[in-house]
Parts: C-alpha cells; sequence; structure tokens
C-alpha cells in the first residue's frame, strides 16, 4: 500500500550503507540507494525529524563465530559512506546482528524523542532492513518502507521482502513519494 502519511514524530533509518557493503553485488546500483537514502535524509533533517544512521560491525557470537571468508575485514568497513553527509544530531547505532533493534538503544533514542513511525531504507532488504522492519512493526512503530531507496544481494529475497513482507508489516513507497509527504 503506497504511503498515505507521516506521524509528526517519524525518523529515518538508514541501514548498512557502509563502506564494506556498499560495495558487493546488488540487485540495484548501490550507488541509487546511497543517492535516494541521502536524499531521504536531507529532506528529514530540514524538517527537524530524526535521522538514524545504522551500520553493523560484527556478527551475533555462537555458531556464526565461523571465521570470516577472506580473513579480517578491512579497518574502514564499517565507516558510513560519505555522501550521507552525517551531521551531529544525527542518531547513530551499531549493530552485531541483522536487525537494529535488538541489542542496541535505538528503541531507547526514539522513545526519548517522542517517535511513533519510522521510514527505512538501505541494505539488504531482505536482511538487515526486514529484520528491522519487522521488530519495528514489533515494538508498536508505524512502519514505511522506502521500497527504491533498499537493495539486496540476492533478487528472489528482495522480491519476496517487496512483494510479500513489507506490506504485511506497514506502507511502501518510493524515497520521492515519502519526502513529498514530509511537505
Amino acid at each position: 500500500m503506497p504511503a498515505t502519511t507521516l506521524d509528526p514524530r517519524t525518523a529515518l533509518v538508514l541501514i548498512d550503507l557502509q563502506k564494506g557493503i556498499v560495495g558487493l553485488p546488488s540487485v540495484h546500483p548501490s550507488a541509487e540507494i546511497i543517492e535516494r537514502g541521502a536524499r531521504l535524509a536531507e529532506g528529514f533533517r530540514s524538517k527537524g525529524l530524526p535521522v538514524v544512521l545504522v551500520n553493523v560491525a560484527g556478527r551475533a557470537p555462537g555458531r556464526t563465530d565461523a571465521p570470516l571468508p577472506g580473513g579480517q575485514l578491512p579497518a574502514d568497513w564499517a565507516e558510513l559512506v560519505p555522501e550521507l553527509n552525517q551531521q551531529p544530531q544525527d542518531i547513530t547505532v551499531t549493530k552485531q546482528q541483522w536487525g537494529a533493534f535488538y541489542g542496541t538503544n535505538l528503541d531507547l533514542e526514539l522513545r526519548r524523542r517522542g517517535v511513533t513511525q519510522i521510514v527505512l531504507a538501505g541494505i539488504a532488504t531482505s536482511i538487515g532492513v526486514e529484520s528491522t522492519a519487522r521488530s519495528a512493526y514489533e515494538h508498536g512503530y508505524h512502519v514505511t518502507i522506502a521500497t527504491d531507496a533498499v537493495t539486496d544481494l540476492d533478487s528472489d529475497a528482495h522480491r519476496n521482502s517487496i512483494e510479500k513482507i513489507f506490506p504485511r508489516l506497514g506502507e511502501t513507497d518510493t524515497a520521492d513519494a515519502i519526502v513529498k509527504l514530509l511537505g
């Protein structure tokens, strides 16, 4: 369902737009996803609404502790891409697992600001974005996904999230349509 409205206290949450992830081969070019994410961020900032920049700096402990293919990650792997134009008022969240809620202070940061809705974008559609969308829904937030500002490493997984999962969690629309709703 297309986005119809944004709550007065809506936050933008950008998932894993970081140097180590945007270089991976994806369904849609990462440069387009970054550009749309940056446009959303600028729109939210211009209205004084919270922008949350999420990166992943590791993996949850347990069975995933196996050595990484290729060895250690590059030193700048978790750095956010400069195109996001990170600002001092932006909220940064570093996660160790797929979703941005579990094991982080994201829910606390949003509730302190009275946020009732989140707009999501980023990489990967079926992993970080979907996990965060599901958790946001379970936490009682209204959820909107900018469907042209997400991409995945797998086309079938991307399509499943866009067509089957996201419509059950909230509204979906383009980045431009969401910016237009900001007024």
